[in-house]
């Protein structure tokens, strides 16, 4: 399979398990829905790679609908880890080290530690380990990674997968640290039209409402703006987590 192939391939079997996924939140479905994902897959080694993409999110419906995961699932879960492993050390953050593989490490530990609280194996460890730091948030003009608010409400809403209940670390401690700049990202998302960095940012507010954490302005509205305007699975699936952070989505 030609590089381009392979990549078209991966992003549609992302798409097709975040519909999964979404449909599992909303009580619809089967049991197995990430082990069905691998097995009617054409191809299998994409269709675990789209659990790596999908990441966490791929378990929200075992945490915020109260379903049980299924053996076979939490066993797809770690045959993506064993196909496509982290690495054994974990990359350095930002500005000391590059940004890409330092998200998707925290975002690998994120769906690792998932796992583990779901299967009752926290005391085993995690299939990845857990960086440190997290996205910084200044007042200066030094142009560091993330220093104000707009990269940094980016550079949070691409640890989206984080925003769920059951996870803990600085990511989250810089989340409820500055509120106001969450606000201030989702609204700009939205008004330069990338609903899927909104969406995604939105679900840090929602995260620090379910929290009890005073918000700036009511993520609500904004949420129904986003599940109207529509714009694919994903998108969708970041919606319909954070309306059921907030209460407002059930089965």
């Amino acid at each position: 399979m030609s590089p381009d192939r392979s990549q078209t391939a991966y992003a549609a079997s992302a798409a097709d398990l975040a519909v999964r996924a979404l449909d599992a939140l909303r009580g619809i479905g089967g049991t197995a829905m990430v082990a069905e994902h691998v097995e009617h897959a054409e191809d299998p080694k994409a269709a675990l790679a789209a659990i790596r993409v999908v990441g966490a999110d791929t378990l929200a419906p075992y945490l915020l609908a109260n379903a049980v995961l299924h053996p076979q699932d939490a066993a797809a879960v770690t045959q993506s880890f064993a196909l496509f492993p982290p690495p054994v050390s974990t990359p350095d953050p930002p500005p000391a080290g590059a940004a890409e593989p330092w998200l998707v490490a925290w975002r690998d530990w994120a769906m690792a530690a998932l796992l583990a609280r779901l299967t009752g194996a926290e005391a085993g460890g995690t299939l990845a380990p857990r960086p440190t730091g997290a996205p910084v948030l200044t007042d200066d003009d030094s142009h560091r990674s993330d220093t104000d608010w707009q990269r940094w409400s980016v550079r949070m809403g691409q640890l989206s997968p984080l925003a769920l209940p059951g996870l803990e670390g600085p990511v989250h401690t810089a989340a409820r640290a500055a509120p106001l700049a969450l606000a201030r990202g989702a609204t700009r998302a939205v008004l330069r039209r990338d609903f899927p960095t909104a969406a995604r940012i939105t679900r840090w507010l929602a995260l620090l409402g379910a929290e009890g954490v005073h918000l700036p302005l009511d993520p609500a509205p904004l949420l129904e703006h986003l599940r109207l305007h529509g714009g694919g699975p994903r998108l969708a699936l970041d919606v319909a987590i954070a309306r059921r952070l907030l209460g407002l989505e059930t089965a």
